[in-house]
């Protein structure tokens, strides 16, 4: 019996946990927490999940020639320094089809490790169009890696007729919602807890300050409602990723004239998530979009939401769990976001079915999925 008990306990001491390198180009840090944090959100589930996580990611944030090459190149040696010491991974997870799938494959190379790389839009709509080098390159990694996720339908079907990739090779998955974080609170405590008047409608939007979110869309609309609507303020979180476009956008505001715009830098979650349900509207007018992360936290904190019918919105927003409208257009933006705040019955509705879309979409679901390809691609490697 005593036999018996020591040689279970080898077992289970011989029994290794899956070892996983998480590749990105976005990962948070005490300076930026928000800067890819959906990213550290899953690296932490997985590890709760009994894997063994390693991660060689980028913390700076920061914009501009100079930083750009400094934190690229402190990154690439990282990543090379991780390949010289010879540690074996069993799944190597890259986040951002290139450069970050380049790395990956050299891992697949060197070991035999299988890769998985996560497309989150803007690497397969926008990074991948910039020159033929970098089209060529993420079609090299798409075609060559073991398995793909995308974050929404929409860029899964442009994947598969812009590279020619197999179907059956892609999945889709998000990354998920946090409802232990991302959860209702009444209105009127959220606004009491910073400091927002009940005497406004607030209009919030999160994301990066760029061109490509719509934001000068929504100052046009904003500015079009406020002379109509007095009492209406417009808040603005996010990473200044594009300075000189976010000067010009506030010179127009200034010269305009245009009151109650207010920009705030990143936050942690959990104050976020204050604001989420603050909000008595949440507004992602972007010009593309693979999912849509924020506006399904906004839906999981109930608040209404009105998207641009594009990408991954499309189908998050879609069947009345939120209110789609014209990209690119202000005049479609003005009427979609004074619909909302004036219609009560409508505001309930999309509360009510983003409820559900949030259900659907919890992180513990979206886990599941992702633990189930990664051993999908480990029962592979062993047949």
């Amino acid at each position: 019996m005593e036999n018996l008990k020591i040689g279970v306990q080898n077992n289970m001491k011989s029994k290794q946990p899956t070892k996983v390198l998480v590749i990105t180009n976005m990962y948070p840090s005490e300076k930026a927490p928000s800067f890819g944090v959906f990213i550290k959100n899953q690296v932490e589930e997985i590890r709760n999940r009994g894997f063994s996580v390693d991660v060689i990611g980028i913390k700076d944030y920061r914009m501009g020639r100079l930083f750009t090459i400094k934190k690229y190149l402190t990154w690439i040696m990282k990543i090379l320094s991780k390949l010289m010491r010879w540690k074996k991974y069993d799944i190597i997870h890259c986040h951002y089809v290139f450069p970050s799938g380049l790395f990956g494959l050299m891992f697949k190379k060197v070991y035999g490790a299988k890769v998985i790389v996560t497309a989150h839009g803007g690497d397969i709509d926008k990074m991948a169009r910039k020159n033929k080098f970098i089209f060529n390159q993420t079609s090299k990694i798409l075609k060559n890696v073991d398995h793909i996720i995308a974050v929404g339908e929409k860029l899964k079907q442009d994947i598969i007729s812009d590279f020619k990739i197999d179907e059956n090779k892609i999945s889709v998955n998000n990354m998920g919602v946090n409802r232990a974080i991302f959860s209702p609170l009444p209105k009127d405590e959220a606004k009491k807890k910073i400091n927002l008047s009940n005497k406004y409608k607030h209009i919030l939007f999160v994301g990066n300050l760029i061109k490509a979110k719509g934001l000068e869309e929504l100052i046009g609309a904003y500015k079009l409602l406020k002379d109509k609507y007095p009492e209406i303020q417009l808040h603005l979180i996010g990473e200044n990723k594009e300075p000189g476009f976010l000067a010009g956008l506030k010179e127009q505001i200034q010269r305009e004239n245009i009151k109650d715009v207010h920009f705030y830098p990143p936050m942690d979650q959990r104050k976020l998530a204050i604001w989420l349900s603050a909000a008595d509207l949440f507004v992602l007018p972007s010009h593309m979009e693979g999912f849509g992360l924020s506006a399904l936290e906004a839906m999981s904190c109930h608040t209404p939401v009105v998207g641009s019918d594009v990408g991954g919105l499309t189908y998050l927003l879609g069947s009345g769990a939120g209110w789609l409208v014209e990209p690119k257009s202000v005049e479609s933006l003005k009427e979609g976001i004074e619909k909302v705040l004036n219609d009560r019955e409508l505001s309930e509705t999309l509360v009510k079915n983003g409820e559900q879309r949030a259900r659907s979409y919890n992180l513990n679901k979206q886990l599941d999925t992702l633990i189930q390809i990664y051993e999908n691609i480990l029962t592979e490697t062993k047949e």
